[in-house]
């Protein structure tokens, strides 16, 4: 049985387009050489620099609840080992991503250039996202704060969602998404318990 279907398919992921996404990123090549045994694993994996590959539950849970189409622009804080962007990309959306560690932004940048993802890659801190390219249609966060950064939600489109799990440092986070509608109100909703790196910023 594939990892979509034992991992992906079996937890209630449904949307055909994130299902297809995951079935076609090679995975393994975003895992160091060491590790590639375990890549199709359910689990996360350590990619150095004390950061992640989140398991691919995880990786499939947090692009469905984006609710993004192909076209879409997505802001991706926390570029990591890349895979999460490059999904985003299979999924046909127009991928932004940020990374603070200078080694891992060049790394994936580079794997994702290799494999023909289209996704523009910074080496920056992520807390104020990339109001450049704003506003999203989706923003995606892959490591914990202990609040909310204002300056995501300003950057999203009205309806749009931030996906992003928040919680203490070495504790159980919850997974939120969050909505903005047109007044500026702001909605969220729980998608469950998790356990991602603490979100990392620049030196005051």
């Amino acid at each position: 049985m594939s990892m979509v279907e034992s991992q992906i398919e079996a937890r209630n992921i449904l949307d055909p387009n994130v299902l297809a996404a995951m079935r076609t990123v090679p995975r393994h090549l975003f895992v160091p050489e060491g590790n590639r045994g375990s890549a199709y694993g359910d689990h996360p994996l350590p990619i150095g620099h004390g950061q992640t590959i989140s398991q691919p539950y995880i990786v499939a849970l947090m692009s469905e609840a984006l609710g993004v189409a192909p076209g879409d622009r997505v802001l991706e804080i926390g570029t990591g080992s890349g895979y999460q962007a490059a999904v985003l990309a299979a999924m046909g959306c127009e991928v932004y991503t940020m990374e603070i560690i200078p080694a891992l932004a060049d790394r994936a940048a580079g794997i994702l250039a290799d494999l023909g993802y289209d996704v523009t890659v910074a080496t920056a801190d992520g807390y104020f996202g990339w109001e450049e390219h704003s506003p999203y249609d989706g923003i995606i966060v892959t490591a914990a704060p202990d609040h909310v950064p204002q300056p995501l939600l300003d950057q999203l489109k009205p309806g749009a969602a931030l996906v992003i799990p928040v919680g203490p440092i070495g504790a159980v986070q919850t997974m939120w998404r969050f909505t903005v509608d047109d007044a500026g109100a702001v909605s969220g909703e729980s998608l469950g318990g998790v356990f991602f790196v603490p979100f990392t910023r620049d030196a005051e």
